[in-house]
């Protein structure tokens, strides 16, 4: 095998790919890197996969010599990054496993392992269906969902997104116990999905940062997705990311969304999330809570932090309130981080009491609910 590629391409192909090399490889081969070079195509193929998560990218090269190797990732990556902006050449004799590196002045050797241990990325039959969603969906359902997903591997269901497909829409959930969000974005009259193109699946979020990443540079409109019981495969032009689904029930969660409220402020997302910011750097010192006091007579909102010994701090807002006073306390990182994801200008703060979940909602842009759970203060 023998390919000539430019040092920039070669380091972000790496890049791309190793997040699906494994951090504490069961077997060394799940420490390295697939490499394919297509003399046909004049195009190199590389491959991660820690049996999990499979990321597969090709890229265009000056292929010599057709031939496969695989070669430790974490090495080689370090070593191209440092080379300079130059093309790089690799070079493996027939038999062998290891490789010569050229760059420049710089002459490497790296010892590689057999391409026969090196697992398959899984397959999906043809006769399972292949639909395509649409990339700016997608992308607006990851970036309002991912955030709100259990990092907490006991309860491994919930360290996923839960995707509904239906024929007008998507719908992404994701909840780790403490904050919940649902968005739901509508499809084109053009994009209009078949019925029979319906699923629900829940997906590991490990999974969905790398398909955003891969969506964010994606030139196309829509990705095509091929789906079974129990594998996802998503597939770009010169892309492909494979994943295991999670196994399990996910919670009903449209139960647990208030359907009435009793308290309504509507305030500007900007001008909040600038205040809380502020609180945070105290709040940080304590507990990470803020308190909120919902003043209806002055139209306004306060938002409080006590930290005993250490300092105080209080911000006002203007809002519209409607309903009676009330004082509520919620984590100020779940707060900001459900407000930055909120895709409009203003939103709706949905309140019952200081004990039940509250609800916020943007304000004419897009469809998004994040429900959020409040902390018990004691006077």
């Amino acid at each position: 095998m023998k390919f000539v590629c430019p040092q920039n391409q070669l380091t972000t192909g790496l890049t791309q790919v190793k997040s699906a090399v494994a951090t504490r490889p069961s077997h060394a081969i799940l420490a390295n890197i697939l490499f394919i070079a297509d003399a046909a195509t004049q195009t190199l193929h590389l491959t991660a996969f820690d049996l999990n998560l499979g990321i597969q990218i090709s890229l265009p090269a000056q292929v010599l010599e057709a031939g496969a190797i695989t070669l430790p990732a974490r090495l080689l990556g370090d070593i191209v990054t440092k080379l300079p902006n130059e093309d790089v050449t690799l070079e493996v004799e027939e038999g062998e496993t290891l490789a010569a590196i050229a760059c420049g002045s710089g002459k490497y050797q790296i010892h590689g392992l057999p391409i026969a241990d090196f697992p398959e990325l899984p397959q999906i039959d043809e006769d399972n269906q292949i639909i395509y969603l649409p990339v700016d969906n997608l992308l607006e359902g990851l970036n309002g969902s991912l955030f709100a997903a259990s990092t907490d591997e006991s309860k491994r269901i919930l360290t996923g997104v839960h995707l509904t497909v239906g024929s007008q829409s998507l719908e992404f959930a994701a909840t780790d116990g403490h904050r919940l969000s649902v968005v739901e974005t509508l499809l084109a009259d053009s994009e209009e999905l078949k019925p029979e193109s319906k699923l629900a699946v829940t997906i590991p979020s490990r999974t969905l940062r790398e398909l955003e990443r891969m969506l964010n540079h994606h030139k196309e409109l829509a990705i095509a997705v091929k789906f079974d019981a129990s594998q996802m495969i998503f597939e770009g032009t010169d892309q492909k990311l494979t994943s295991r689904l999670l196994d399990g029930s996910y919670p009903n969660y449209r139960q647990l969304l208030p359907k009435q409220f009793e308290r309504q402020i509507t305030l500007e997302r900007k001008l909040f999330i600038s205040a809380l910011e502020r609180v945070a750097v105290l709040a940080d010192q304590k507990n990470n809570i803020v308190k909120i006091s919902i003043d209806p007579t002055n139209q306004e909102i306060s938002l409080a932090v006590d930290a005993p010994e250490v300092a105080t701090g209080r911000e006002s807002l203007p809002a519209q309130v409607s309903g009676e006073k009330l004082e509520i306390a919620f984590n100020v990182k779940y707060l900001l981080e459900g407000l930055k994801a909120l895709p409009s200008s203003d939103i709706h703060l949905q309140l019952n009491s200081a004990t039940s979940p509250a609800v916020i909602v943007p304000i004419g842009a897009g469809k998004m609910s994040y429900l959020i759970m409040p902390v018990q203060i004691r006077s």
